[in-house]
C-alpha cells in the first residue's frame, strides 16, 4: 500500500489551537474522566492537536475509521531514528526507541523488520497452543476464587485486582512461556514500572523495571538454550531461531520474550479489571450473563469496546507530511490513536453516542480496535479472549453474591502511560455466603468429576 492508495480528504487544519493553547491530555484530571474529554475533543474534529503533561504536542485520532487508516498508514512509523529526531526537536531528549528499553521487539518495529520479528511468534503462538491452555486457565481461576472465598470467610478484605484480575494473567502467560512462578510478584512489579509514565519519556524507575526484566529473561533464555526441548513457547522460539536462518538474533529473542510477558499480561489485567468493575457497578448486566452464559464471548467484545484496556497506542511519527481526516500532520510530528475514543465513536453507525456510553452485554454490532489493527494487531488477542471468557464466567457463576465495597465513581484508575484499568476493586462477600459458595462449588466440581469418571 502506498500513500496515494489511502483516502485523501480535503486539506485543512484542526480548528483547535495548535500552539501553547493545545488541550492537555493524559494528566490526572483527564484520566479521571477520559471518555467525557474524548467526546468533547471529538466535537472539534476527528483529529486534534493536543499536549501531554511532559510538554510534547501530538495529534490525537478519535475517529474509528480514521484510526484504522492511521494504524495501517505506511508514513506513520515507529522508526526510533525518526522518533529521536522529532523528540529532540521538541526538547524531549530522554526518549528510548525500541520499546522503552524492553529490547528489540515487534511492537516497536516497522516493515520489513516487523514481519521478521513477528513471524516466529505467529508461527509458534498458534490457536491450538492457546486452546490447550483452557484447562489450566480454568484451574488457575478456580484456585484464585477459592482463595477469595477463604479470605471472605476469615473476614479479610477483598481486592479483586490484587486477588483476581492481576495474578491470573501473570500466571497464564508464565504457563505459556514456560516461566517459573517463583518471581510472579517481581514480574508484576517490574512490568508496572516498565510501562509507567509517558509513552515518550521513560523515567528512571521505568528504565529500572525494563532492565530487571531484561536481566531475568537473559538468564532464563541462557538456561533454556542448553536444552530447548520443552513444550513451552520460549523453547519453541529458541528452536525456531536455530533452525531458520535470519529468524531471531539473541538480542531479538530476548526482546521478544520480554514483550510477550509484558504485553501478554498487562492488557488482560486491565480487560478483566475494567469488565469486573463494570459488572459490579451494573448488576443487571451481570445477571444477564449468569442467566445466559452463551453471551460471554460477545460480552467480552463489548467490554473491550466500552472501556479499552489500552487507552492509547504508542507513539507513531510522520515520516513525511500526512493528511488524516482533513488535517495536515507535518513531517516528524507524533501521532497517537485513542483506542478508548474509537470504541465510542458514533460515526461507526452502530449506535448513538448516548447508547455507546452504556454497557450492553447483549450488543451484537460491536466495533472496537482495542487489540489494534493492521500489522500490529495483538498476537495474543485469542489468549486474552479465552482468559476473559473463562475468568469472568467462573467469577459470575461461583460468586453471584459479590458486591462492590466502594461506588464505581470512587474507583481510582491507573495513571500508567497508555494503559487503562482500576488500581483496586474492593468487594464484599460475607463469611456465610462464602462458605455456601465454596460448598456449592465443591459439589459442582465433584459432580463434574463423577460425570468424567462415568464416561471413562
Amino acid at each position: 500500500m502506498t500513500h496515494s492508495d489511502l483516502p485523501q480528504p480535503d486539506r485543512q487544519q484542526s480548528d483547535l489551537p495548535q500552539s501553547d493553547d493545545a488541550p492537555l491530555v493524559n494528566d490526572e484530571t483527564f484520566k479521571a474522566a477520559s471518555h467525557a474529554r474524548y467526546a468533547e475533543l471529538r466535537t472539534h474534529g476527528p483529529v486534534q492537536r493536543v499536549r501531554q503533561p511532559n510538554g510534547l504536542d501530538l495529534f490525537l485520532v478519535l475517529d474509528h475509521d480514521l484510526a484504522r487508516t492511521a494504524l495501517m498508514h505506511p508514513d506513520l512509523r515507529k522508526d526510533p531514528e525518526i522518533a529521536r529526531a522529532a523528540l529532540d526537536a521538541a526538547g524531549v531528549t530522554s526518549y528510548q526507541g525500541r520499546g522503552q528499553g524492553l529490547g528489540a521487539n515487534m511492537l516497536m518495529a516497522d516493515p520489513p523488520d516487523h514481519a521478521r520479528l513477528r513471524g516466529p511468534v505467529a508461527r509458534t503462538f498458534t490457536p491450538r497452543r492457546v486452546e490447550a491452555l483452557r484447562p489450566r486457565v480454568q484451574e488457575i481461576t478456580d484456585a484464585l476464587i477459592d482463595a477469595i472465598e477463604a479470605k471472605a470467610a476469615a473476614g479479610e478484605p477483598i481486592d479483586l485486582v490484587e486477588d483476581f484480575t492481576a495474578p491470573l494473567p501473570v500466571m497464564v502467560i508464565c504457563e505459556l512461556l514456560g516461566v517459573p512462578l517463583d518471581h510472579q510478584d517481581d514480574f508484576r512489579r517490574w512490568t508496572l514500572a516498565a510501562v509507567a509514565g509517558s509513552s515518550s519519556m521513560p523515567s528512571p524507575a521505568q528504565r529500572e523495571g525494563a532492565e530487571a526484566l531484561n536481566r531475568y529473561f537473559a538468564e532464563l533464555l541462557a538456561e533454556k538454550s542448553k536444552d530447548p526441548s520443552g513444550e513451552d513457547l520460549l523453547c519453541a522460539l529458541i528452536r525456531l531461531s536455530r533452525e531458520e536462518e535470519g529468524a531471531l538474533s539473541d538480542e531479538e529473542l530476548l526482546g521478544t520474550a520480554v514483550i510477550l510477558l509484558v504485553a501478554g499480561h498487562e492488557t488482560t489485567v486491565n480487560l478483566l479489571g475494567n469488565a469486573t468493575a463494570a459488572l459490579l457497578d451494573q448488576p443487571e448486566q451481570a445477571a444477564l450473563l449468569r442467566e445466559s452464559p452463551e453471551l460471554l464471548p460477545g460480552a467480552v467484545e463489548e467490554f473491550l469496546r466500552f472501556d479499552a484496556p489500552v487507552e492509547q497506542t504508542p507513539l507513531r511519527f510522520a515520516a513525511q507530511d500526512v493528511e488524516l481526516g482533513g488535517v495536515v500532520i507535518p513531517q516528524g510530528t507524533p501521532v497517537v490513536v485513542s483506542l478508548a475514543a474509537v470504541g465510542r465513536d458514533p460515526q461507526t453507525g452502530s449506535d448513538t453516542a448516548a447508547a455507546l456510553d452504556r454497557l450492553d452485554v447483549t450488543r451484537t454490532d460491536v466495533k472496537h480496535l482495542s487489540f489494534g489493527h493492521g500489522i500490529h494487531y495483538c498476537v495474543g488477542a485469542p489468549l486474552a479472549r479465552l482468559e476473559a471468557v473463562v475468568a469472568l464466567g467462573t467469577l459470575l457463576r461461583r460468586l453471584p453474591q459479590l458486591a462492590p465495597a466502594v461506588p464505581y465513581t470512587e474507583l481510582r484508575w491507573t495513571e500508567r502511560g497508555i494503559m487503562h484499568g482500576p488500581i483496586a476493586l474492593p468487594a464484599s462477600l460475607s463469611a456465610t455466603e462464602a462458605t455456601e459458595a465454596t460448598e456449592a462449588a465443591d459439589a459442582a466440581r465433584a459432580a463434574e468429576a463423577g460425570k468424567s469418571a462415568a464416561k471413562a
